[in-house]
């Protein structure tokens, strides 16, 4: 179960891309920008996997849903929650079909299914962020508001505060901008979120300088995994305030339009 993104990592779901992420005719319709490099793809991935279990998390990578590249990111599919798992509805058209697929995999594990969204509504993984008594929420081109309204139901029914800001202008998630690194504190991009939105938390504040500058895997409290390929400032800025960063190129999913947290779907934190 998973109350809170800053907890130690205990079990995520990963998909290791095999044919359909460097499927050029899915491309277009899937937001896929540039053709990754198979080879660098896959040991990237590898790289990604082993990190993680050499710091005492449990791996379990799912076959790929065939004609879906972005079954390489798990993270926008599922949601799970101290209660079980919530199967959510992708706002992008070509994802639709992976909610199933997720779900199969997640029940598999013996993860309890907890509540849905339903149409029109749509919401993605990458804008919810759990943070104990906290659910950061975000509004984007990804998750519409009848999608915020339903997470936002099924949330507070778990005792969550839902904390709601809008993403459209900046980031595809609330991820992009923001990431816990431990149970009580944050990375953010300045100048992004409402006054007061973090109010009960520590932040580490930086620049927002592109599309994933707040994105980073929290693997334990102060501990990070981020994309070595783009964000070298706030590499830097973590280590001096005193955060372990494993620094990890990943470049080959940047093409793919994905961060660090996208790679993976989070089932258990401690």
């Amino acid at each position: 179960m998973l109350r809170n993104e800053g907890d130690h990592l205990r079990r995520v779901v990963v998909s290791t891309p095999g044919e359909a992420y460097f499927d050029v005719s899915t491309h277009e319709a899937g937001n896929i920008p540039e053709l990754a490099d198979r080879e660098r793809t896959r040991q990237q991935h590898d790289l990604l996997k082993s990190t993680m279990a050499a710091s005492g998390c449990e791996v379990i990578d799912v076959p790929e849903l065939a004609k879906h590249p972005n079954s390489a990111f798990p993270r926008d599919v599922a949601l799970c929650t101290p209660e079980g798992y919530i199967k959510l509805r992708m706002g992008l058209e070509a994802r639709r079909g992976e909610e199933e697929w997720i779900s199969r995999a997640l029940q598999a594990i013996g993860e309890p299914f907890v509540g849905e969204i339903t149409g029109p509504a749509t919401a993605e993984g990458g804008d919810v962020i759990l943070a104990g008594s906290v659910a950061f929420v975000g509004l984007s081109h990804r998750t519409n508001q009848a999608g915020v309204d339903q997470l936002t139901d099924l949330l507070r029914a778990m005792g969550y505060e839902v904390r709601t800001a809008s993403v459209k202008d900046r980031y595809m998630h609330l991820g992009g901008g923001m990431s816990a690194i431990g149970p009580e504190r944050f990375l953010c991009c300045r100048g992004v979120f409402p006054e007061e939105f973090f109010k009960g938390f520590d932040t580490i504040e930086v620049e927002p300088q592109g599309p994933s500058t707040g994105n980073v895997i929290c693997l334990d409290h102060n501990e990070v995994i981020a994309n070595a390929a783009e964000n070298a400032p706030v590499i830097r800025e973590l280590a001096v305030r005193g955060v372990t960063v494993h620094g990890i190129n990943l470049s080959e999913f940047r093409k793919g339009a994905g961060g660090p947290t996208c790679l993976i779907l989070p089932v258990e934190r401690k």
